[in-house]
């Protein structure tokens, strides 16, 4: 968000130190105490294979010995030293190559990763960040030691279920002339950030075929929280978008010069949101906006979001959102190119194009084709996380996330100035309490149960994850257990140089289709909150062009919540084994039911077919 403390700080900073006994990143500013020398020793001598201070370590020894136990002693304190410069040169050497991209390779056994967790969640003024997972994630830290042992669970990486793979895209399939649009004009500014704002676009389309009018090309509201001025030309292909469609509606770039003059409020040609009830059926339009467009020839929607029902709906207008979702909104250049850069380097330049590369990037898919040839040991999958965990998300869902009083405090400020109808509510309505809330899975994974989560579905320490999104409540601090345990985890921002990332700066929305086109093409795509609107459109377009190939994890929070409220005497095979059921559970095939959207489930006659 753009008003927040430092607590609340960008992810994207790239100051780390390292501390002297292992190669995980910790942030600067969530340094701890150091910790007390009778720990550094124990876990130096366990390195060692033995404990200094113990009756047999103090008998008298030859001192050839002696000698030799100090001259090990000297050459393992050299080779984690080395070990610890090397990688603190590679970690703060800043942004990457603009022609590769290198991860670090782990070199930490399992005391170090153990070691680590003991410094996690260090918040400003050196206060430590109390977590109730402590113990869970030293046993998560355990398993991934270990787990470089074991191969990965064979389905990690795929769909478990065949039939996913029998529904092919067909919501190009046209049974209708062209619109004429001979009923006037819409003119609709789309509120909200990105997301909110392509759903819009495609609702507006319906509509106006529903109603025979012909589309002015959409703009967007600028909006005080995401202040980013971009318009739809900014972000997306305009005259593919004009050209695509006209086998369907209408679509000219202005109004014609005799309606520009009129006063549309006055005459009564302006519709807010407030005007249009939620998930509007096609007879509110019919009944209340076409007699306007008749009356006028021009409405305009203004502030237009989610105001037209999934259902029911006529086959081929639900089948014209699919068409406008899938195919008729493709990113300007600029975002393709740089987009198809952040693929190629999450990648490691090994050559191989994606089952959803062409639809993403277009022309610059053909870049994928250049680089190494995978030789099968060097493995370019990546997992792609979309951690909902901003403070926006965090306050307005009245949870509580192990910060005690100083959290409450600080997020209670934050709904007054942001949410003051839900600070009046909880004046005058009994709200369920944080806990009846986490248990009807109602509150945001925090980033310490998302690691639990991928720990116990059996992704490696290896893994490269790419995580969208930027300010996470907490800052770096609240991330320290998801890098500590994934040390190749990256953003945007550090995948970028501060000259190929300059061009979105201060644009939200086109930082955001980056996200969007990373997470899309991702071998594995996990979510935190099925509810987002991010998500959904993600995984819609995974569904609907991935061939039912690309696995997407949709973690059942009220399930995960039943399972962490035992961490503090449930033992790890048995945590594994209940979240990989909770997962796969999500995992199971079906088409769109009734009332849901096309954008997150494509799977349906209108816009796909079931072969």
């Amino acid at each position: 968000m753009t008003s927040r403390s430092n607590s609340f700080s960008n992810f994207s900073e790239s100051s780390y130190e390292y501390d002297d006994m292992d190669c995980s990143t910790i942030p600067t500013s969530d340094r701890d105490e150091p910790l007390n020398p009778g720990h550094r020793n124990n876990s130096f001598n366990g390195l060692l294979g033995f404990t200094f201070g113990s009756k047999k370590m103090r008998k008298k020894k030859p001192f050839c010995q002696e000698k030799a136990i100090v001259g090990l002693a000297l050459l393992v304190i050299g080779f984690v030293g080395m070990n610890w410069w090397m990688l603190s040169r590679i970690q703060n050497s800043g942004r990457v190559s603009q022609v590769e991209f290198r991860f670090l390779e782990d070199n930490s056994s399992t005391l170090s990763i153990r070691e680590e967790l003991l410094r996690l969640g260090l918040g400003e003024g050196r206060k430590p960040q109390k977590t109730i997972y402590a113990r869970l994630l030293a046993k998560a830290a355990h398993s991934l030691a270990e787990g470089q042992k074991k191969s990965e669970p064979k389905d990690l990486w795929a769909e478990p279920y065949f039939v996913a793979s029998s529904w092919k895209p067909c919501a190009e399939q046209r049974q209708w002339l062209p619109s004429e649009g001979k009923n006037g004009y819409i003119i609709v500014t789309a509120n909200g950030g990105i997301n909110q704002q392509r759903v819009a676009v495609c609702n507006i389309v319906a509509i106006a075929r529903l109603l025979d009018a012909t589309l002015v090309l959409p703009k967007f509201l600028y909006s005080s929280v995401w202040k980013d001025v971009s318009q739809f030309g900014d972000i997306y292909q305009e005259e593919h978008f004009i050209d695509y469609l006209k086998p369907d509606i209408r679509v000219v770039r202005e109004l014609p010069q005799e309606l520009q003059s009129l006063d549309l409020e006055a005459i009564g040609s302006l519709v807010t949101d407030a005007d249009v009830v939620k998930e509007a059926k096609p007879g509110f339009y019919k009944k209340y906006i076409l007699p306007i467009l008749h009356k006028n020839g021009v409405v305009h929607f203004l502030g237009f979001g989610n105001r037209l029902a999934s259902d029911p709906l006529p086959p081929q207008v639900q089948r014209l959102r699919c068409r406008c979702n899938f195919h008729a909104l493709k990113f300007v250049p600029k975002i393709e190119e740089t987009g198809a850069l952040l693929i190629r380097r999450m990648r490691q330049n090994v050559t191989r194009l994606g089952p959803l590369d062409r639809h993403l990037v277009g022309p610059f898919s053909k870049s994928m084709l250049k680089g190494e040839h995978n030789r099968g040991e060097k493995v370019a999958r990546y997992l792609a996380l979309h951690l909902r965990f901003e403070i926006d998300m965090v306050a307005h869902s009245l949870c509580e996330y192990g910060g005690g009083e100083e959290e409450r405090n600080e997020l209670e400020l934050y709904r007054e100035i942001h949410f003051p109808a839900l600070v009046e509510l909880k004046k005058t309505t009994k709200l369920p309490s944080p806990a009846t809330l986490k248990a009807e899975g109602l509150c945001p994974l925090m980033p310490e149960e998302t690691v639990l989560m991928l720990a116990a579905l059996g992704f490696n320490r290896q893994t490269r994850i790419y995580l969208a999104g930027a300010h996470i409540y907490g800052g770096k601090s609240r991330l320290a257990s998801l890098t500590t345990l994934y040390p190749n985890l990256v953003t945007k921002e550090s995948l970028l140089s501060s000259s190929e990332i300059e061009p979105f700066m201060n644009f939200s929305s086109q930082l955001a289709a980056l996200d969007f086109i990373v997470c899309t093409a991702a071998d594995v795509f996990a979510m935190t909150d099925s509810g987002s609107q991010f998500s959904s459109l993600v995984s819609g377009f995974r569904v609907y062009f991935g061939g039912g190939k690309m696995a997407t994890i949709r973690p059942n929070k009220r399930r995960l919540a039943d399972i962490f409220v035992k961490n503090n005497t449930i033992d790890w095979r048995t945590f594994e084994q209940r979240v990989r059921k909770a997962v796969r559970q999500t995992k199971r095939v079906f088409s769109r039911p009734v009332g849901r959207s096309v954008y997150r489930y494509p799977r349906c006659k209108e816009c796909m077919c079931n072969t």
